[in-house]
């Protein structure tokens, strides 16, 4: 019976589960108060035990240790071995046990979980010396018309909480909004970072810096912000407004897509009505004073902007978006950027490379590219060779050869268009064509004309290996400290439109790649000069979990705005 225990994995104050499948009820219960041990089996394992410990016997020599059950084992051993466990198993182990139980409720479990899987640092016990969180700082410092006595109370009782109701209560209850998110503010949209700061769960909304500081560090403001209350249940605060925080509501509508209500927008209002609130904002928004603008359509589509945003203090919905994949044969790594976009000031873009070719979406955006629209398109198989510098000053020389590009794409494309036909009407395709394939556009251009880049062979150049760089005269650049090397060049189109996204259509253009965290775009229809910097920040949760949900996700956020 013992053996038989041993292969069932049940202990030894159990039946037999072979036996108990061919007995009835009462046979069972009466078999569960007999001894669980069989005479024979008990003979054949002394014979065995006196065999092997005979001289001479085939099993003399180093016996194996007992074994022990996970019960036996120290409780200090016990916490090391659940503390590695995830937290979300840690609900089913107590299931287990009443030991099993009591030992899960060792705060140095939790405290590890809350850790390693959200970063949380923090000890709970020295709250009363750390205060609050480095943010919630550097957000009060930032803001002058906060008092500080409304940061006075702003953290609750930890003395008597526990790591335990961290996890459970708070960080493990809002996982789900954790990561990067596209707030739906029209055209506009936006750039939302939900992360664990300290013993909150807060929104930071990044901003571009103040134009045209393309390579200025990004600005972040807190939206919202959730922390565990004495009664160990989660409360939500709304940060927006220049009163300190105040009561919120947070709804996860779906997935990859929750929801934020304000319950005292009051707080968002001041007391010398929307001029100074518009006066704040600019402040805030554009590091200036209406008066410093003197550009007339500039100052339109700031006010503009300021009604249209200030519509959405009450209650706004975010989609997650995530950070694009990265592949060793891509041409940089991709990311998010920072762009020069004129009147309308610096926007976020998303860099993202597909197959040979590459894309830019927009994730903040204006009344004519909203946000989720791909603003530019690389196409990596079509580099450009640049004239020398006194050569390229001159507009119609670097006009003259991306026309001249566009011009040969088009006819390659009809060339490739009457092909299908010809092969849609003669049933079949000849050997050659259907070894290349219909995808495969620029093969028969001239290498001295737009030369030969792939994008292994383009991420293999070294920034020492750049050619001069400068300007067209004639095009318009809102930064004029771009570099002055390039890397290489690649054919582009661009998208441009009218106001409310009328009349959308893609413009020839030129990519230029400077080096591994700026890249600039000619476009040559509006005779403009578009510098990108990256954006230097770290972000998690935001890794898609396939190619495949990263490119849904860019079709997704794109048919909002189209």
């Amino acid at each position: 019976m013992a053996v038989c225990a041993r292969l069932c994995g049940v202990g030894p104050s159990r039946g037999c589960r072979r036996r108990q499948q061919r007995r009835g009820p009462a046979e069972t219960a009466a078999a569960d108060s007999e001894p669980d041990t069989d005479p024979e089996e008990e003979r054949i394992e002394a014979g065995a035990a006196a065999v092997a410990g005979a001289p001479g016997g085939r099993g003399a020599g180093p016996q194996p240790p007992p074994r022990c059950s996970l019960l036996e084992l120290p409780p200090e051993l016990l916490v090391e071995i659940f503390a590695s466990l995830p937290g979300t198993d840690l609900p089913s182990l107590a299931q287990v046990c009443t030991k099993f139980r009591r030992i899960l409720h060792t705060d140095t479990i939790w405290r590890r979980r809350c850790r390693e899987e959200y970063g949380v640092c923090e000890n709970l016990r020295k709250l009363d010396i750390t205060g609050v969180s480095c943010r919630d700082v550097y957000a009060k410092r930032i803001n002058p018309r906060v008092k500080s006595g409304r940061f006075m109370k702003i953290l609750p009782d930890y003395e008597h909480m526990e790591y335990r109701d961290v996890y459970t209560c708070l960080l493990h209850r809002y996982r789900h909004i954790l990561g990067l998110w596209q707030p739906d503010i029209g055209p506009y949209g936006g750039l939302l970072n939900v992360v664990v700061d300290g013993l909150f769960i807060i929104g930071w909304m990044y901003l571009p810096p103040h134009d045209p500081h393309v390579d200025d560090p990004m600005r972040f403001k807190p939206l919202f912000r959730v922390h565990l209350m004495e009664r160990k249940s989660a409360t939500v605060e709304c940060m927006y407004g220049h009163r300190g925080p105040h009561n919120g509501h947070i709804q996860i509508v779906k997935k990859d897509e929750f929801s934020t209500k304000c319950n005292q927008t009051d707080h968002h209002r001041m007391s010398g009505g929307r001029q100074e609130e518009f006066r704040t904002w600019l402040r805030e928004e554009w590091g200036r004073t209406l008066e410093d603008i003197f550009h007339e359509h500039m100052q339109e589509l700031i006010l503009m902007k300021f009604i249209y945003t200030s519509q959405y203090d009450n209650c706004l919905t975010y989609r997650r978006i995530y950070l694009p994949p990265s592949h060793p044969d891509d041409l940089i790594r991709p990311g998010l950027f920072k762009g020069t976009y004129g009147s309308h000031g610096l926007e976020i873009v998303m860099l993202s490379f597909h197959g040979k070719r590459a894309r830019g979406t927009k994730i903040t955006g204006d009344p004519n590219i909203p946000a989720g629209q791909q603003t530019v398109e690389i196409d990596l198989r079509h580099r450009i060779q640049l004239p020398d510098v006194e050569s390229l000053r001159s507009f119609s020389e670097l006009s003259r050869l991306v026309l001249d590009v566009r011009e040969r794409l088009r006819q390659e494309q009809q060339q490739q268009e009457s092909r299908l036909e010809d092969g849609e009407a003669g049933g079949q395709q000849s050997p050659r064509e259907a070894q290349r394939g219909p995808a495969q556009p620029g093969a028969e251009l001239p290498a001295e004309k737009v030369g030969e880049a792939g994008g292994a062979e383009a991420a293999g150049a070294q920034p020492g290996q750049g050619q001069p760089f400068v300007l067209p005269v004639g095009v318009s650049s809102r930064n004029e400290d771009y570099p002055r090397t390039c890397r290489m060049c690649f054919y582009g189109t661009g998208l441009i439109a009218g106001h409310g996204f009328t009349s959308p259509e893609r413009t020839p253009g030129v990519f230029i790649l400077f080096d591994e965290d700026r890249f600039g775009f000619i476009w040559l229809e509006l005779k403009s000069f578009s510098l990108y910097s990256r954006v230097q920040a770290t972000f998690r949760n935001a890794e898609a979990p396939s190619p495949q949900a990263f490119e849904e996700m860019l079709k997704n956020i794109q048919s909002l705005t189209s």
